[in-house]
């Protein structure tokens, strides 16, 4: 099953989740460093310090990214590293990380991936409103210009956000993410203010890519699914309707077509009356912000049901249902997620491959022509290094990964523009609330020793892309 040839085969990771050195080298604080140290907040109360202390391995790292054969690396860039503050002066040393990282990278043959923002904003703008602040956005293109100023030069492909719904409804609507805000109308605001700073970003970027005749291929990452109703009743077409309009219309409809949805509009209007929204600001996110590539993170679909009649409590997925708190999913409280009998990782998300492929497939519709990559996709589950030979054998994970790099080659195959696929993750991490507790590696990370051990995912990750093609299941390639 051979993918076509030039396809690029990566694995990704992001700032917080591996580097460290929370205090290093004059990095300001971040609002993962604040919400992780308030109890409470993670599980254990573990923090980003020492991560995977990535700020300090990252050549044996980059050594072990070339020994699976990988063609590219998708990381996040410390907005403060670069400027503690988000704003004013620039810190030299953060600058020279990513210096070394890009320099390493290129030299092993791995073209460099970087993401502006994956999460960790600067806690000085965070007390001055955070994302629902216009402000922030066009702090955010001011960054921009200064990490594109220092590593343009050496880099193609970049992307300016990661997941722009989990920074404005995990954080500021749920509260379950940094800053950890409950506050819905506060969250939409965010929504189009990170959309905005993709805009005003994009616009800093191209012109210095034109001034300087740099190649630029500019896009954002985002975690779009598909949300399938419960049944075919009209309770629950409706909810899957509202669901997949704060899910994915939300941030597709600006970015693809220039507007906000009017269902989508209409369904928040007891939360916001859109206010915020500016003469000229879906111009600068549509035109100026056009997106040369779209990356697509995906890990599992959602059922979706109108009311929790006549379902099973079992069945009810408690991560996403709210029971009367807290919710992202502003303005849709009532709907509620179902489960449908699907194997489930660590992270009780169902495992059904088929969500990849209708992702893909619509997105080619919605958006002719447009390059799709995947840049994330990958699942947690409980490894464990074998005593008796020091291998982990991951045989849940291999198979996630086979069934949707088949999913992947399938649209392929129907003429989607499927460029690119990167794993998640390169190695296990701090997840998030979750602490060290979900391990979504395809390299084991002991986080006491911070010896890395290539699961048996790795090596068969390792085979797809030497093969240029996905294995018979029954030949999978263990450890050489």
């Amino acid at each position: 099953m051979a993918f076509p040839a030039g396809f690029l085969w990566g694995a990704a990771t992001a700032s917080f989740q591996i580097e460290g050195a929370t205090t290093a080298d004059g990095r300001g604080v971040s609002i993962w460093d604040t919400f992780s140290a308030t109890p409470g907040k993670t599980l254990n109360g573990d923090t980003g310090d020492p991560a995977t202390d990535h700020y300090y391995r990252y050549a044996d790292d980059i050594a072990l990214m070339k020994r699976l054969g990988l063609g590219a690396y998708r990381f996040s860039i410390a907005w403060p590293r670069i400027q503690p503050d988000g704003k004013g002066k620039i810190n030299q040393a953060g600058i020279d990380f990513y210096d070394r990282l890009v320099d390493t990278l290129l030299e092993n043959g791995i073209e460099p991936w970087p993401t502006l923002y994956h999460w960790d904003l600067p806690q000085p703008l965070e007390d001055d409103g955070g994302w629902p602040a216009r402000d922030t956005a066009s702090r955010f293109a001011d960054y921009a210009a200064v990490v594109y100023a220092a590593l343009g030069d050496r880099i193609t492909n970049w992307a300016t956000l990661n997941e722009p719904w989990c920074s404005a409804f995990l954080g500021y609507a749920l509260g379950a993410h940094a800053p950890g805000r409950q506050e819905p109308a506060s969250s939409v605001a965010a929504v189009h203010h990170l959309l905005l700073g993709h805009g005003l970003a994009a616009r800093v970027m191209r012109e210095h890519a034109a001034q300087s005749g740099y190649e630029l291929n500019l896009g954002l990452v985002h975690n779009q699914t598909v949300v399938r109703p419960h049944t075919d009743a009209h309770a629950d077409v409706e909810a899957a309707r509202r669901i997949d309009g704060l899910r994915n219309r939300l941030f597709t409809g600006p970015l693809l077509h220039g507007a906000y949805p009017e269902d989508v509009v209409a369904d928040l209007a007891g939360i916001t009356d859109f206010s915020f929204v500016r003469d000229g600001d879906l111009h600068e996110i549509n035109q100026v912000g056009k997106l040369d590539m779209l990356g697509i993170n995906f890990y599992n679909p959602s059922w979706v049901a109108g009311s929790a009649e006549g379902i099973p409590a079992s069945a009810l997925e408690d991560g996403e249902n709210s029971h009367g708190g807290p919710t992202p999913w502003v303005g849709a409280e009532d709907v509620v997620f179902v489960h449908h009998g699907f194997p489930q990782t660590a992270m009780g998300w169902e495992i059904d491959a088929t969500g990849l492929s209708d992702v893909l497939l619509r997105l080619a519709e919605e958006a002719p022509g447009l390059p799709l990559y995947v840049t994330e996709n990958g699942a947690a589950f409980d490894d464990e290094v074998d005593q008796n030979d020091g291998a982990v054998h991951d045989t849940e994970r291999v198979s996630y990964l086979n069934t949707h790099l088949r999913a992947a080659h399938s649209v392929i195959e129907s003429g989607v523009p499927l460029h690119g696929y990167f794993a998640w993750s390169l190695m296990d991490n701090f997840e998030w609330a979750w602490g060290y507790s979900k391990r979504f590696g395809i390299v084991h990370v002991d986080y006491e020793t911070q010896q890395r051990t290539v699961k048996d995912s790795g090596w068969w990750y390792s085979e797809v892309i030497r093969s240029g093609g996905i294995p018979d299941t029954s030949d999978i390639p263990g450890r050489p």
